[in-house]
């Protein structure tokens, strides 16, 4: 069973009370809603293209073989933008006030070949309750030492190294994600105790995953291998490349907003217990990049304002850029951290640094 950690308001403070009454006074001044507007409807049509269109030109039977790859290169990029712009709002029940539509746009998880319900344990529960807690964040915590991601991991001799081999494996993520990764999470969340309901519960979930997975392999293997004229070689390099690209898009924007040498790693004391409220352990385990580049926020679903996100998970994240101010400023007020790299590159080479940091067997970080 699941030994869970408790956040303890140890100060007293005011900082999340204050600044929840300041982002609902934003949306109600502007008289807006804090669901999906035109704007988004908009973006998730594109995002939508990028994965679709390729596809379609892919299995017309009208390319060659170097565009059928370059194709599925595109596909690539378009299946993390669904997972970061799209199946990602839906999931945490941001995307439409509207339980009907909010479920609907959940189903693009199955798109890109991933599980909703085992998302939602990991990632809702696991990673945004315990951001960065050795044992209890599934993101820090890579299978058989792969990576260490945490001053509190055991360390191996070849994470030595990782620096340089990590995006290799951050390649792999998408790749096992659409195999047998999600029978492996529901196994291990059922002993955990965090799988929750009827007892057909787990049968239940059981069968959904292997239908998805059909469906998955239906229309990304049978269709094309029955349509074009391709060896089933060919067909797993440009299957290979799509999942690949998608894997180091997806690990490298969730590494960079919380594995960088900024953020912390608080450890529970002997009671299982974090000394600040949870509002504030996201102050120092979270961090935002790239906010003043629009491009790279419209494709990344504003998961470069990650602060805001995981602050306020259930809000779009179309509205992250005019509620980071808010935040920013509220949080200088209270004395509080607001990590935020101004580009791309110093979050990268940040995670990096990091990674290079926590090779070495001595690294113990300050939490």
């Amino acid at each position: 069973m699941l030994k869970r950690v408790k956040f303890i308001n140890k100060d007293k403070t005011d900082f999340f009370p204050t600044l929840s009454v300041r982002v609902n006074q934003y949306f109600k001044d502007n008289n807006i809603s804090r669901y999906a507007n035109a704007e988004m409807v908009l973006k998730t049509i594109g995002i939508l293209a990028i994965f679709f269109v390729p596809y379609g030109l892919l299995v017309s039977g009208y390319l060659s073989l170097p565009l059928m790859f370059l194709m599925a290169c595109i596909m690539g990029v378009g299946k993390a933008g669904i997972g970061l712009s799209i199946m990602h709002d839906a999931n945490h029940g941001g995307y439409s006030s509207n339980p009907i539509i909010n479920k609907f746009v959940e189903f693009s998880m199955y798109i890109v070949g991933g599980n909703r319900y085992t998302w939602k344990l990991q990632h809702n529960v696991l990673h945004h309750t315990y951001t960065n807690i050795y044992g209890m964040d599934e993101d820090i915590d890579p299978p058989k030492g792969l990576m260490r991601f945490s001053p509190e991991a055991k360390h191996y001799f070849h994470q030595k190294y990782q620096h340089i081999y990590s995006v290799f494996f951050y390649g792999l993520m998408t790749f096992f994600w659409a195999s047998g990764k999600d029978f492996l999470q529901l196994y291990r969340y059922n002993k955990k105790g965090l799988v929750k309901g009827p007892k057909y519960k787990m049968a239940k979930e059981i069968g959904i995953l292997i239908v998805s997975k059909i469906f998955y392999y239906i229309y990304l293997l049978y269709i094309p291998m029955m349509l074009l004229d391709i060896t089933f070689g060919q067909w797993f390099i440009g299957f290979f490349c799509m999942h690949f690209i998608a894997g180091v898009i997806l690990a490298l924007i969730f590494q960079m907003a919380h594995a960088i040498k900024e953020t912390k790693f608080p450890v529970p004391d002997d009671k299982r217990n974090i000394e600040n409220e949870w509002a504030i352990h996201q102050m120092y385990t979270t961090a935002n990049f790239a906010r003043s580049n629009k491009l790279l926020s419209w494709y990344v679903g504003g998961l470069n304002y990650q602060v805001e996100h995981h602050l306020f998970p259930k809000i779009c994240h179309i509205h992250y850029s005019k509620l980071a101010t808010i935040v920013k400023n509220t949080a200088e007020e209270f004395g509080l951290p607001y990590h935020d790299h101004p580009t791309f590159l110093s979050a990268l080479k940040s995670h990096f640094k990091l990674m290079k940091e926590l090779g070495n067997p001595k690294t113990v970080l300050a939490a």
